[in-house]
């Protein structure tokens, strides 16, 4: 089981909540320890989720997940509403109401896709204050995102198959045409034939 499954089964789903996608980082500034701590647990990987609870009205969330050295579990460590979210971007800088996370993800292809989830979710479940997608390209929140291709897909499916049939229709149609051209024409041989030969009998 990777790594996203096992978070999705342990995380959320025994919270009734579907996780939408998530993307393991590290943080690119060190956080500030306290002169006085002591007893950490270690090293550890860290992911960021974006999750919506099943029951209505929807809640999407955005979950900070750690998994600690030497464990097979994954523990929930801070979680914010995704109204809280003010302003984001492909540097993964994360700024909410009360906090403020810089991250870096594992891989470029994995942060783009999660950021094309997260702005899909944003456009979603958010009616009003959206947060700020600064700096992100186009292409990642834009037209040419992967929701947008596939939908863009499967409209260009719909519209050829539409087109192919009204094709298919017209050539239907004029087939019935020629058919009943046919059918007037025999109807008229059949006649003329039938008067000519009581014509020769007389």
């Amino acid at each position: 089981m990777s790594a996203k499954s096992a978070i999705s089964k342990e995380i959320f789903v025994p919270h009734d909540e579907r996780m939408l996608g998530a993307v393991q980082v590290k943080r690119r500034t060190k956080k500030k320890i306290p002169f006085l701590a002591t007893g950490g647990q270690g090293e550890y990987l860290t992911y960021i989720c974006l999750s919506v609870t099943n029951k209505k009205p929807t809640q999407a969330s955005i979950t900070k997940v750690k998994q600690f050295e030497g464990s097979t579990s994954f523990v929930r460590r801070s979680q914010w509403m995704l109204e809280q979210l003010r302003q984001d971007s492909p540097e993964f800088d994360l700024l909410f109401e009360n906090a403020f996370d810089q991250w870096v993800a594992s891989t470029a292809s994995e942060k783009c896709t999660f950021f094309q989830i997260l702005h899909h979710t944003c456009q979603r479940y958010l009616t009003d204050k959206k947060p700020e997608f600064i700096n992100c390209q186009s292409k990642i929140i834009g037209g040419n995102s992967i929701l947008h291709s596939a939908a863009d897909s499967v409209t260009s499916a719909v519209q050829k198959a539409s087109q192919a049939l009204n094709e298919r229709g017209e050539r239907l149609g004029r087939a019935e045409e020629k058919t009943e051209d046919m059918k007037n024409s025999a109807q008229q041989f059949a006649e003329t034939a039938h008067k000519l030969a009581m014509k020769h009998k007389c």
